[in-house]
């Protein structure tokens, strides 16, 4: 990769790192799932003028909408209000990819690699070391929402891998769009009417930047930068950048939140960082079009 196209991919993930930070600020001016609501309303309003009708069937822009924006976002958000520290969120989240390959074995029946079911492996004694340090000093259901919130991501990227979408920002606004009213429903349940109109009322400038970064920042501009360089260079020279969000993550929430991170959650990290590497890196074997790479890596 070019220099410049290396400091965009470094950008993106330092970007979705600090997402996390962004969001556990956001959370003391909404209720969780009516932030998670406005979140994909403002990013798909504007951007639903631009980009024309879906390029895939109807179907599987509602099941990667309801896995992705209202499962899994709706999860995330839950699990940080409930006490889950920025920084091991954007760790935890990670987990995706064990349950991304574990789901694509059983539903689409591909045969893991070997490296895959190591990485697997060692990611899964991560995320229970980490469980069990968290479960002695913080609230252990909202450590397994996020949790919860990665197996929705498994099942939104199995999900898009059978939608093949031809067109990723078309296919995400998209998908946007249609998580805004069954998040919004969900918010009037169980937050109620009255808390998500008084977060309206009490709305500070510090709310309005939270909704606009994840929206326009973390969504819109991230995932352009992102599929800008998956459309010039190999996936396998691309994702494994995305190993750097629990870092960016960590870092930032060390720094401006004053997140402290315990030796046992490190070592768990290390583990789930090493996991997650062996299980998406993979080298292609001479002879290999870059399409198979790609396909390996879950990209289209």
């Amino acid at each position: 990769m070019k220099p410049r196209h290396v400091a965009l991919a470094v950008l993106v993930v330092t970007i979705w790192g600090i997402n996390f930070v962004v969001i556990k600020v956001g959370l003391r001016d909404f209720p969780p799932l009516f932030f998670s609501a406005l979140r994909f309303l403002v990013a798909a309003v504007p951007a639903l003028l631009f980009v024309g009708a879906p390029k895939v069937a109807w179907r599987w822009v509602v099941a990667v909408a309801l896995a992705l924006g209202v499962t899994k976002f709706g999860l995330l958000f839950l699990g940080m209000a409930a006490g889950m520290p920025a920084g091991l969120s954007s760790l935890v989240l990670q987990s995706q990819v064990f349950f991304t390959v574990l789901f694509a074995a059983v539903l689409l029946r591909e045969r893991p690699r070997p490296a895959q079911l190591v990485g697997m492996t060692v990611a899964a004694v991560g995320i229970v070391v980490i469980a069990l340090d968290y479960g002695v000093g913080g609230p252990l259901s909202a450590f397994l929402l996020v949790v919860l919130g990665a197996v929705a991501w498994g099942l939104a990227n199995v999900a898009t891998r059978r939608a093949q979408p031809p067109d990723q920002l078309n296919f995400i606004v998209w998908v946007s769009a249609l998580a805004v009213p069954p998040l919004l429903g969900l918010s009037l349940v169980f937050e109620g009417a009255a808390a998500d109109l008084a977060a309206l009322r009490a709305l500070t400038w510090t709310g309005v930047g939270a909704v606009l970064f994840i929206a326009w920042v973390s969504t819109l501009l991230g995932f352009g930068l992102w599929n800008f360089l998956l459309r010039r260079y190999e996936a396998s020279a691309v994702v494994p950048f995305a190993l750097l969000v629990p870092v960016t993550g960590m870092l930032s929430g060390w720094l401006l939140l004053g997140e402290t991170t315990m030796a046992v959650r490190l070592a768990g990290a290390g583990l789930v960082v090493l996991g997650m590497a062996a299980a998406t890196v993979r080298r292609r074997a001479p002879g290999t079009p870059a399409r198979a790479v790609d396909a390996a890596a879950g990209v289209r």
